[in-house]
């Protein structure tokens, strides 16, 4: 998919205002994510694995903001965790399809990014196929979002331009860099409201990932 040109350099890269970050916690908050905001990529690192007991299966969705912040490496390369990406590496994706599906969708703790965060509290995610998208809707027990502060936006028109001008150009670029096809935004995720203690928000005072 073609992505359209940014006309506006900085509209979905730049850092908000104190109030607009503040009114933003309050309205994720109301709609039942828990949030703490921190200042670098360690400082969040940091946070996430704190919140995750040793023993934990947790699922660490493909993300630049997790592979920058050092947490898919911390989650994956030896850690107190069962990693649900190692386990899934272990299947032949041609027989074993529906095993994949099930450990992916619902682990004890999923992680990830989101593409945007608007005023009224919403989460939204685009993927390519979908895959990380069952387990932060429902399937997992526990979501932890990893979010760089550039990502929050007014409204949800304003999210969805964000995925289709700015983050698919850099996720196109990188997928085409990595396994030699280009990427697609074929569905995308709404978080509007989730039960309290489902979903924690870790918002980085800093430009991370898409």
């Amino acid at each position: 998919m073609t992505s359209t040109t940014d006309t506006a350099p900085g509209r979905f890269t730049s850092l908000p205002t104190e109030e607009t970050l503040a009114a933003t916690i309050v309205a994720l908050e109301e709609h039942g994510s828990s949030v703490e905001v921190v200042d670098d990529l360690d400082a969040a690192r940091v946070a996430v694995l704190a919140r995750i007991p040793e023993g934990s299966s947790v699922m660490t969705n493909t993300s630049v903001t997790l592979e920058e912040t050092g947490i898919a490496k911390a989650i994956n390369d030896g850690g107190p965790y069962e990693s649900v990406r190692n386990k899934m590496l272990a299947f032949d994706y041609a027989t074993q399809a529906r095993e994949m599906k099930a450990i992916a969708g619902q682990p004890d703790f999923a992680l990830g990014s989101v593409h945007a965060v608007t005023a009224e509290g919403a989460l939204v995610i685009a993927s390519a196929s979908g895959s990380q998208l069952a387990s932060y809707a429902w399937g997992a027990a526990n979501v932890i979002f990893v979010v760089g502060a550039q990502k929050l936006v007014p409204t949800l028109d304003d999210a969805r331009e964000r995925i289709f001008e700015h983050s698919l150009k850099l996720e196109d670029a990188r997928a085409y860099a990595a396994y030699g096809q280009n990427s697609s935004v074929g569905k995308i995720l709404e978080i509007h409201q989730e039960l309290p203690g489902r979903i924690h928000v870790v918002l980085i005072r800093q430009s991370v990932g898409f």
